[in-house]
């Protein structure tokens, strides 16, 4: 029986550098495919709605963004915005990320770019007025995710969101069912029960906002299917927010008590 009361150490295969890119590759499809299927691209492009429809330059910068899937669908999103002032960069550690984004974005989004880099290494060519991540935060120690927090705080100009799992038995077997049965990737059958098992729940949130210095700067959002986000506005202030925009509402004592029936910390 996983033990899911806290996070897990234990790695991920597709964080194995001698993978080869042909299986990394087919991994990175998979996802998006799983991606598509649990609506994990929702929340970040229900958050970025507010910044496109400015209609100014923006430039969005994706840390990690693996096979660009991210990206493609926000050019998908707005394909309108591509052609006035929209820069979408991703940033990966993993030089077959880059290799795989750009084959896969050749005929959807060509004018994506993306870099191998280190994000904490990382200096972007333009201003960057957006940090997003997805999927990336699990990846790290708890000491990296606050240096992770502070690194966006300092270099997105407006604002920056994290998209990834809430740490629960549910998704955590369900996943681990799904893939054994439906997945041939070896990776996708190893690491996405292992990304559940990593990930977070609120208190683990509260307490890494905590420790990185943003205490009351930063909001976090429950997403159906067990996903937990993270936001920073930095133009609306602290914690301010738009339900009117948003439809949501913040995690206060009455969503809590609504989102137990789906989580138990």
């Amino acid at each position: 029986m996983q033990n899911l009361n806290q996070r897990s150490n234990q790695t991920e295969l597709m964080d194995d550098a001698t993978i080869s890119f042909d299986e990394f590759h087919d991994c990175l499809i998979e996802l998006e495919c799983i991606n598509t299927l649990t609506l994990a691209y929702r929340p970040t492009l229900h958050w970025l709605k507010r910044w496109v429809k400015t209609g100014e330059p923006l430039t969005i910068l994706d840390v990690a963004s693996g096979g660009g899937d991210m990206l493609r669908q926000i050019a998908k999103k707005w394909p309108a915005r591509m052609t006035t002032g929209i820069n979408l960069i991703g940033v990966d550690l993993n030089p077959w990320s880059k290799k795989s984004a750009e084959f896969l974005s050749a005929s959807v989004a060509p004018f994506c770019a993306y870099e191998t880099a280190n994000i904490f290494e990382f200096n972007s060519e333009k201003p960057v007025d957006i940090v997003i991540s997805s999927l990336f935060t699990h990846h790290l120690t708890n000491t990296q995710i606050v240096e992770f927090l502070r690194w966006m705080d300092r270099h997105a100009r407006k604002g920056w969101f994290i998209n990834d799992l809430h740490r629960h038995a549910l998704p955590y077997y369900f996943i681990k069912a799904a893939t054994a049965i439906f997945s041939r990737n070896r990776l996708i059958r190893n690491d996405a029960a292992v990304s559940v098992a990593r990930s977070f729940s609120v208190a683990d949130w509260q307490n890494l906002i905590y420790r990185a210095g943003l205490d009351g700067r930063v909001c976090i959002q429950w997403y159906f299917p067990f996903r937990l986000c993270l936001y920073c506005d930095k133009e609306r202030g602290d914690k301010e927010r738009d339900d009117k925009e948003w439809g949501d509402k913040k995690l206060n004592d009455k969503n809590a008590a609504i989102q137990s029936r789906w989580h138990h910390e």
